[in-house]
């Protein structure tokens, strides 16, 4: 009988008695040492049922193999265990009811004698060479069959191979052990449905870079600060130039809005200058009101996301620390004498006080907070109008835990009523009159509205959780 044409000039390896290598029935729990020196010659099959030495005259195959009366090739070793050769890589094969190989394990018809379970080490693909020889060499493989593969390929398992067998890679072991026994046409063709296959996609990588990010701060803080909403960017955003603006912290956030709202003008103009494709600001407490003017001043800022972070954007009304120490001897329900002065004009504080019990008094002597809100008239009140419109997208954040704004719904544009019953943004006289464009945002979708639970004021801009839910999603 032919011998099966994957074994037609497969070269086989067969122990030599008298040679180093151990003794018959030593119980080696591996093969042993591969070449001439090890106890083994090389030989090869010239035709069906032969085997011969190198440069020897055919002989027939050792008795007891199983491919003596059908012309398969096998390899002893010295317990005797037949093994399955095929290019210089033991291959093993549990029994004949062995169901679907994995990939690059190519089943042969069984043979007599084969045991179910044999154990080798893998060994490279054989070399382009003459194909009525073939090179055996050997590569450590640990006992247990499982370890790395000096074929380079992946580990795989299957019912027809033991553990440790490397996958071959693809176009490598599988195409020199089928290719060269296929007709020329078909391995043609198989190379054209190859080239035909698309390339793995990769993903692809940020094409744009991040549009800018401004941080303005609030009341008594600085840039330090906001080292951890500074981290967080860095890590979500690699490459992004954020700029946290060093002015008026401290003390000196107490000077009046309208002086602040010109100096980070001042430093603000030349960074959207160098970022035509618009920037980011972020602005945390009182600085949500200074950078609100300073989209109502602008005439050509270029805005894409204003994220106000827990800002008092329809004012203040409450007694916090920061009252009380600036007028330890007044409350809330007579702040309202100092704050409606020209005196308490000039402290920062007093321009967002927002006393609901004398609305009269707000509009008349407040000069920065009734102005940028549209509820006093004022000359440049359309400019200013036209000029808030321009940003593209307008997020606001705040929570009931604050601590700080009163009511803390004035983050949302919501404010007290003379009742103190707090009226959301769209009951508000200055959204149902659109006196400053915020009707006209809500409109287009361009508000969005972030409350959090359980943060306090202090930690809002240190807060990891609100950061990705709030803030990261508008940074594009």
């Amino acid at each position: 009988m032919r011998p099966h044409p994957l074994l037609a000039s497969v070269g086989v390896a067969r122990q030599v008695p008298g040679r180093r290598g151990g003794r018959e029935g030593a119980g080696r729990s591996r093969p042993p040492s591969w070449g001439p020196s090890a106890g083994w010659e090389r030989v090869t099959q010239s035709r069906p049922g032969a085997l011969r030495p190198e440069g020897g005259s055919p002989r027939p195959p050792a008795s007891g193999a199983a491919g003596t009366g059908s012309g398969r090739t096998q390899l002893k070793d010295l317990k005797g265990s037949p093994r399955l050769l095929l290019h210089g890589r033991y291959t093993h094969f549990k029994s004949e009811s062995c169901k679907a190989p994995p990939w690059g394990a190519h089943r042969l018809p069984s043979a007599p004698g084969i045991p179910r379970k044999l154990r080798g080490p893998p060994f490279p693909s054989p070399p382009l060479g003459d194909p009525e020889v073939q090179v055996v060499r050997r590569s450590r493989a640990p006992r247990s069959g499982i370890g790395e593969s000096s074929s380079g390929g992946s580990q795989i398992q299957g019912p027809c191979l033991q553990p440790g067998l490397p996958r071959p890679p693809f176009g490598g072991s599988m195409l020199a052990l089928w290719g060269r026994r296929l007709p020329s046409v078909w391995v043609l063709l198989l190379w054209s449905l190859l080239q035909l296959l698309p390339p793995p996609s990769a993903p692809a990588p940020h094409s744009a870079p991040y549009k800018p990010v401004i941080v303005v701060h609030g009341l008594f803080d600085s840039s330090y600060s906001f080292r951890h909403l500074l981290d967080y960017i860095n890590e979500t955003h690699p490459g992004t130039a954020v700029t946290v603006l060093d002015l008026f912290d401290g003390r000196e956030s107490l000077r009046p809005l309208w002086e602040q709202v010109q100096g980070f003008r001042e430093a603000v103009d030349p960074i959207m200058a160098k970022a035509p494709q618009g920037v980011h600001l972020i602005c945390y407490s009182q600085g949500g009101l200074v950078c609100r003017a300073l989209l109502s001043v602008m005439d050509e800022h270029n805005v894409d996301s204003f994220i106000s972070l827990s800002s008092p954007q329809m004012g203040q009304y409450g007694d916090t620390d920061y009252l009380k120490w600036l007028f330890p001897t007044s409350m809330r329900s007579n702040l309202y004498r100092i704050c409606y002065s020209p005196w308490g004009q000039e402290f920062s504080i007093c321009n967002y006080w927002h006393d609901p019990h004398h609305d009269d008094l707000y509009l008349n002597a407040s000069s920065f907070l009734a102005l940028i809100n549209g509820e006093r008239d004022h000359p440049n009140a359309t400019a200013w109008r036209k000029n808030f419109l321009r940003v593209g997208r307008l997020v606001l954040i705040g929570g009931p835990d604050d601590g700080v704004i009163t009511p803390w719904q004035s983050s949302f544009f919501g404010f007290y009523d003379a009742n103190e019953t707090v009226l959301e943004m769209e009951e508000q006289p200055v959204y149902l009159r659109d006196s400053f464009g915020l009707k006209t945002l809500l409109a287009r979708g361009a508000i969005e509205r972030c409350p959090m639970a359980g943060i306090a004021h202090t930690a809002w801009h240190s807060n990891r959780t609100l950061y990705e839910t709030c803030i990261e999603p508008w940074l594009s």
